[in-house]
């Protein structure tokens, strides 16, 4: 199944939140930004906020090519324009039927493409919880270098978790393709 990335719309915050089935899921894919009773209205305020000239956070949908499906949602935040930096997060391939087809990789090496060869950024990082091993072995597959671990920095309930953080400069990005892009990655508005 090849995907697409296109910017995520207003019209697609339902289906993105029916792949949320409670507060454990929410933190480990929106970390504490988002609270479960108000994700509606922050989703849609975060949408609105692509559309400032250089938006901080850009917002994807995974889309099938043929079919024009969303499969999936990932995003670039924090784009530093001085550092030339971003962080990748909120990664979700969103039915399980779809999950562990390779669609996860796929959305990281098109966001990279974008943030690399579209934006010209220097170094791209993100988080992710320890025990999320499938998430671990795609950011390695495209290229990611683990560079440490926060131990028990989050809470839920009564559990603590770690978060391993991740990352991934330019110029290991483009030796990952020899200096060719596996994509044609047109995106309006960046």
């Amino acid at each position: 199944m090849q995907i697409k990335l296109e910017k995520f719309k207003t019209d697609e915050i339902p289906k993105l939140v029916s792949w949320i089935p409670d507060k454990e899921f929410l933190l480990q894919w929106g970390g504490p930004a988002y609270s479960i009773s108000l994700i509606n209205e922050q989703l849609l305020n975060d949408v609105k906020s692509m559309d400032e000239d250089e938006p901080k956070n850009l917002m994807f949908s995974a889309k099938v090519i043929n079919s024009n499906e969303m499969v999936g949602h990932i995003q670039l935040l924090g784009i530093d324009r001085t550092n030339m930096s971003a962080r990748i997060g909120r990664v979700l391939v969103g039915e399980m039927e779809n999950r562990n087809k390779g669609i996860g990789l796929q959305m990281v090496n098109h966001l990279l493409e974008i943030a690399f060869n579209k934006l010209h950024l220097h170094r791209i990082d993100l988080g992710v919880f320890d025990f999320n091993k499938s998430a671990i072995a795609c950011y390695e597959k495209a290229g990611f270098i683990i560079e440490g671990k926060f131990r028990d920095c989050r809470k839920i309930d009564e559990q603590y978790w770690s978060l391993i953080n991740m990352s991934i400069l330019e110029e290991e990005y483009k030796n990952i393709f020899d200096g060719k892009s596996p994509y044609n990655i047109e995106i309006a508005n960046i």
